[in-house]
């Protein structure tokens, strides 16, 4: 499956709900589901109650659209997770907040995991101080992570640290804003996470073990 290149806004419509794709809109008053709250296309008159696949369907679409990750690579942190010692579907969503691009969006670096993602591929990212261009790399504990210094003055990069003051960062992140630079206390809990979204990861287990 390619790259989605279509408007943001109709992802968030589809699973109605705030994915928060596009950073600070996502926040406004000119969120689209402030207007248009029912899904695109043609809108049926005959409401059907959802089958227990189309449940589980959904929850994936939802967390996959929510870090911007694509199918292949979705199974892949699945079957990681399944692997892993633990409860498979907590496993899963520790191996996608562990993402680099992730990472960078949770500190307040950038406004979108888009942005973030832009970011670490353009080699503006630096893990212990090696440069990564991959964001899909999983982070560890006591990794520490720094914008190298010409992204420190990227005017997106400025007014997100500016607004990030108002941001819940996550516990198992230490965030030094002044030298934009931020360290990997731990590996975070469920508990820990802090999703914008409520996400029933159970679902997705189910569906991927059919």
């Amino acid at each position: 499956m390619g790259r989605y290149t279509g408007p943001l806004c109709k992802l968030c419509r589809r699973e109605g709900m705030r994915l928060f794709l596009k950073g600070d809109k996502c926040v406004s008053q000119a969120c689209t589901l402030n207007k248009k709250s029912y899904p695109p296309g043609k809108v049926s008159k005959f409401a059907k109650k959802p089958t227990e696949y189309a449940l589980q369907l959904r929850e994936k679409q939802k967390v996959k659209r929510y870090y911007g990750v694509y199918e292949r690579q979705f199974r892949k942190f699945f079957a990681m997770a399944s692997k892993h010692k633990g409860v498979t579907g907590e496993m899963l969503l520790q191996y996608l907040e562990r993402r680099l691009d992730n990472i960078v969006y949770r500190a307040g670096f950038v406004s979108s995991r888009r942005a973030a993602r832009q970011l670490v591929s353009h080699g503006n990212v630096y893990v212990n101080g090696k440069r990564v261009t991959i964001p899909s790399f999983i982070v560890k504990a006591g990794d520490e992570i720094e914008l190298a210094p010409k992204a420190k003055t990227f005017d997106f990069v400025v007014k997100s640290l500016e607004a990030s003051v108002n941001r819940v960062i996550p516990g198992w992140l230490e965030v030094d804003s002044s030298n934009v630079k931020v360290k990997i206390t731990s590996i975070p809990t469920r508990a820990e996470m802090n999703l914008d979204i409520e996400v029933n990861e159970q679902l997705i287990v189910e569906l991927y073990s059919k």
